[in-house]
């Protein structure tokens, strides 16, 4: 392997490593295919939920199988497969045998609605949709007849459910299985002569790692939710990058408790340890219980979350009893934490990190160094690999182009450039044109700057606030607001439209439980910042009441129609432009 150099601490990947050193790892299924080869026997998957182990051999023959009565059901290279289901063992099979043809798989996220969903599987047209059963808490045949009514396009539509649950015009997953197996092993008795086989090898050669393998829904915290698609080359390139950037390895234990909705759940954790030949410890969905039931159970070394999911199993009554010395690094993403939150990681585990990750860019795309320190860690978001490397540009040009490259210290739009950056929004080339420039320039949504110490994050360009002519980014006023952390639990800033001022700013303030906290409060702590920076209005939320969406992250969108009503009635009573 060719010498990986690093940069304060963080291993430097190129794309040359990537080229050569993994050259057999570009395709997301061909990484299975490679472990199956070299570690048969070696474990891919254990199930924390139901005990079941999956070697690599039976990973590799399996979706093998699922891939083969895909094509018996007239699946073809291109065609999209979308799924409401939890991470079950089977969902990451149907998911792997798609890879192996071509299908593009589209995960969508549990909690959606049935409008919602169809809204979804109608800008993918998909021509498979898998869905649950009833479950304890929700009835999902009826989102399936849902999608039946609205969905004419969906050729298929395969319930994974107990066979007396199956609602008709549904196939029953499991018994599609059993006829997946059935018909692998047909075709085996006489290779020669198989049809399916014949189809099968054909199929398989023309997938390429610049093939669509998945689609990832953005979450929608800046308005509607758009179809992502990833393609091998996007997901595996940055699988190397993490697990090199921190320390995964063929021996790592990697605990999966994301939604697999989400590129955190799919392309960071599952495919990345999958790269390195290292075993998922999967749960169905996430639960801090069981989280970390599943940690001391199966010694499990490298935890992946967002800090909400982390703040869940710390307030546990019964934290401390549980045997979490097996874990060597714990990464988090998704926003910016405080001391604390780093403190409370280094006591977790001994290394700990964090970065920037996108949808877009297939998951991480900077990186805090292996072995930093609290202060490390808070100094910045991290660092680019050259395999995928970062600038700090002005604004996309009306021609599409991207704009000229910023120096270090001053803030501007946070854009990458290269292998990661995704193949664009299905049907949607508007929207890809305002992403990605005609120069191959990604353009995140995030502003930020650079120096000798890393990224540096300001806020989302579309969130950016303009009181008084002064540009402020939200992210600033909320950290500051934040640091009167023994009463405030957390904070989200939005502007709003004002007559004298053009926009003036909103905080809307989540107290801590147990505790007084006055607006009164507020105003005084907002002395210590620049005036054009202080809200001009306060909104003091009870504890659980600032808005997140489907991924734990401040709902900007929320709180911007929430602001737009306090400036009504604020109106209403003679304020606010006064």
């Amino acid at each position: 392997m060719a010498q990986v150099t690093t940069r304060n601490g963080v291993p430097q990947y190129t794309l040359q490593h990537y080229e050569e050193d993994f050259a057999d790892r570009h395709l997301l299924h061909g990484v299975v295919a490679k472990w199956a080869r070299e570690k048969p026997n070696a474990l891919a998957i254990i199930n924390a939920d139901t005990k079941a182990q999956v070697t690599w051999e039976q990973f590799d023959k399996t979706t093998t199988a699922f891939a083969l009565k895909l094509l018996q059901m007239g699946f073809k290279k291109g065609d999209f497969f979308a799924t409401s289901l939890p991470l079950l063992t089977e969902h990451i099979f149907l998911e792997y045998a798609c890879f192996k043809i071509g299908v593009i798989i589209a995960p969508l996220d549990l909690r959606l609605k049935p409008p919602e969903v169809i809204r979804s599987l109608s800008l993918i047209r998909a021509k498979g949709y898998a869905f649950l059963g009833q479950t304890p808490n929700a009835d999902f045949r009826e989102l399936g007849k849902a999608v039946q009514a609205h969905c004419p396009f969906i050729e298929h539509f395969v319930q994974f459910s107990a066979p007396e649950e199956t609602i008709p015009g549904a196939q029953n997953a499991f018994g599609l299985a059993a006829e997946a197996q059935a018909l692998a092993m047909q075709a085996i008795k006489d290779p020669m002569s198989s049809s399916i086989l014949a189809a099968y090898a054909s199929v398989g050669k023309a997938v390429g790692e610049n093939d669509g393998a998945q689609v990832i829904f953005t979450t929608g915290s800046t308005g509607y939710p758009k179809p992502a698609l990833l393609s091998h080359r996007n997901i595996t390139c940055q699988n190397m990058c993490l697990s090199g950037g921190f320390g995964i390895t063929g021996d790592s234990r990697m605990l999966v408790n994301l939604p697999p909705s989400h590129v955190g759940g799919q392309a960071e954790q599952l495919m990345s340890t999958f790269f390195v030949g290292g075993t998922a410890v999967i749960l169905h969905v996430f639960d801090p219980v069981k989280s970390l039931q599943a940690i001391q159970d199966y010694r499990v070394t490298v935890l992946g979350q967002i800090p909400a999911l982390f703040n869940l199993e710390w307030r546990l009554p019964n934290y401390d009893s549980y045997d979490l010395s097996s874990l060597d690094f714990a990464l988090y993403g998704g926003q910016q934490v405080p001391r604390q939150f780093l403190v409370r990681l280094s006591q977790m585990a001994p290394k700990f990190g964090s970065g920037l990750g996108l949808t877009e860019c297939a998951g991480f795309c900077t990186y805090t160094p292996l072995d930093g320190t609290v202060d490390d860690v808070l100094a910045s978001i991290g660092y680019d690999m050259p395999a995928y490397p970062m600038s700090i540009r002005k604004p996309m040009r009306e021609d599409g182009s991207a704009g000229d490259a910023l120096p270090d210290g001053e803030i501007g739009e946070v854009c990458f450039k290269g292998t990661q950056t995704f193949l664009g929004y299905v049907n949607d080339p508007a929207a890809t044109a305002r992403t990605a420039s005609t120069d191959g320039y990604l353009y995140t949504g995030d502003m930020g700057y650079q120096d000798d110490k890393g990224l540096h994050f300001s806020g989302r360009a579309k969130w950016v606030i303009k009181p008084k002519g002064y540009q402020v980014f939200p992210g600033q006023v909320e950290d500051f607001v934040c640091e009167l952390r023994d009463k405030v639990a957390g904070c989200g800033v939005v502007g709003a439209e004002h007559a004298v001022f053009s926009e003036a700013i909103i905080a809307f303030v989540e107290k801590r439980p147990g505790v007084e906290l006055t607006v009164d409060e507020l105003v005084r702590h907002a002395d210590g910042i620049a005036s054009f920076m202080r809200p001009l209005h306060y909104v003091i939320l009870e504890p659980g009441g600032l808005p997140l969406n489907r991924v734990a992250k401040t709902d900007y969108v929320v709180l911007y129609e929430r602001a737009k009503e306090e400036v009504a009635r604020l109106r209403a009573a003679g304020g606010w432009d006064a």
